[in-house]
């Protein structure tokens, strides 16, 4: 089966063998252009051969592009599930073709997860076979492959996708399904206010925070676990209603956040009092501290992204509602956005989507239609609202 070794540190020379210390110290001298970081995915074939063309597209990606880790850790995914099926099926992978890939997406819908043991979801798919065709096509462009069927410029699959109304991004090409699923995406069901505060009085800290945190600005969970102590500065002068933190968005795009001045103070008690006994706890312990993470777990290390979405996940099964942290964010805008149409409707000169759109960072503001479009066809979540959020004297 195909396997992914992350690429280690090069040993101190007093930790190895002494025959092996010269050439140890050696290596530490050594500089490379495009060095490649310690964590680093290399995939081997079942014979421990280095699947080269994967490695150089994770390199590319990673290096040459300086993705994110998270987006490194999906590319490195979807290449192992793809090579292991084709590993399977005895294909070498310079020879797959339509079929194969057609045959990949149909087990993918029949077949549950072997990772989770749950059904593939029509996104999960479509993403994968999206990253294929991507693959492929970075194949033939960088002469990795001469051609392939699956780098077909003119059916332009790689880049299928739903149908924007107001964006057309490629031609109406037939032959463009072949391969991508036909995709509904639901609207999102925001959390109502009872259901919010039920959900943070289950959470433990820090986790019932940082929902909080995702409830007030709409914060992503990778820009949720960026945010630093200095992000947060002083507290703000008491006069002052809400504070304006500069963040680093998706794609390293700079942007903002407006945090009410009550979530601020709750932040900087978090800080004084249990971040603060964590962080001496560890180092009473002997373990190393990160001191610059805003949020971090009760062993004192920075708080991980699939811990938060656990917590958040069983949290929700006890309260007896489905919770995820997009859903938090998701709430943020459905909420944000029936109290900006309400405003505009009574004669406020203000552009709902535009302001939405800024505050969540989305590049399009298509993508913040969708919960336009959520409000609009549930009339009692919109009521309820109207009628709770952000009214000056509640929060979530």
């Amino acid at each position: 089966m195909v396997t992914i070794l992350r690429k280690a540190s090069l040993p101190n020379p007093a930790d190895v063998a002494t025959r092996l210390a010269p050439m140890a110290a050696k290596a530490l001298t050594l500089s490379l252009r495009e060095p490649r970081p310690a964590g680093f995915p290399l995939l081997f074939t079942k014979h421990w051969q280095l699947i080269e063309p994967a490695v150089a597209y994770l390199h590319e990606h990673s290096i040459q592009r300086a993705h994110t880790p998270d987006t490194l850790r999906t590319y490195a995914e979807i290449l192992y599930d793809w090579f292991e099926t084709l590993e399977q099926n005895d294909i070498a992978w310079n020879s797959a073709d339509a079929v194969d890939l057609v045959a990949y997406r149909n087990r993918m819908m029949t077949q549950p997860s072997s990772h989770t043991g749950r059904p593939y979801c029509t996104t999960t798919i479509n993403h994968r076979v999206r990253g294929v065709l991507r693959f492929y096509a970075w194949a033939v462009r960088t002469h990795w492959l001469s051609e392939s069927p699956l780098a077909d410029k003119a059916g332009d699959f790689g880049v299928a996708r739903r149908h924007r109304s107001t964006r057309m991004r490629y031609a109406p090409d037939g032959a463009r399904n072949l391969f991508v699923l036909r995709q509904h995406e639901p609207l999102p069901r925001p959390l109502v206010s009872e259901q919010a505060r039920e959900l943070l009085a289950t959470l433990s800290p820090p986790y019932d925070l940082m929902a909080r945190w995702q409830l007030c600005t709409g914060l992503r969970v990778s820009e949720l676990l960026r945010l630093s102590v200095t992000d947060i500065g002083e507290q703000p002068p008491p006069a002052a209603s809400h504070h304006t933190i500069e963040i680093l968005r998706k794609g390293r795009k700079p942007g903002y956040v407006v945090a009410p001045a009550s979530l601020v103070d709750e932040t900087n008690g978090y800080r004084s009092g249990l971040r603060r006994a964590w962080l001496r706890r560890a180092r009473r312990n002997g373990r190393t501290t990160d001191t610059s993470p805003l949020f971090i777990n009760a062993r004192g290390a920075p708080a991980g992204k699939n811990a938060y979405q656990r917590a958040v996940s069983s949290a929700g099964q006890a309260c007896g509602f489905k919770a995820t942290t997009h859903l938090l964010r998701a709430t943020f805008a459905c909420m944000l956005l029936a109290r900006l149409e309400h405003l505009a409707n009574e004669g406020a000169n203000v552009n709902p989507l535009v302001v939405v759109k800024i505050l969540l960072g989305h590049e399009h503001v298509e993508t913040t239609d969708r919960y336009l479009r959520a409000i609009a066809v549930d009339a009692c979540v919109l009521k309820r609202v109207l009628d709770t959020l952000l009214s000056g004297a509640q929060e979530p």
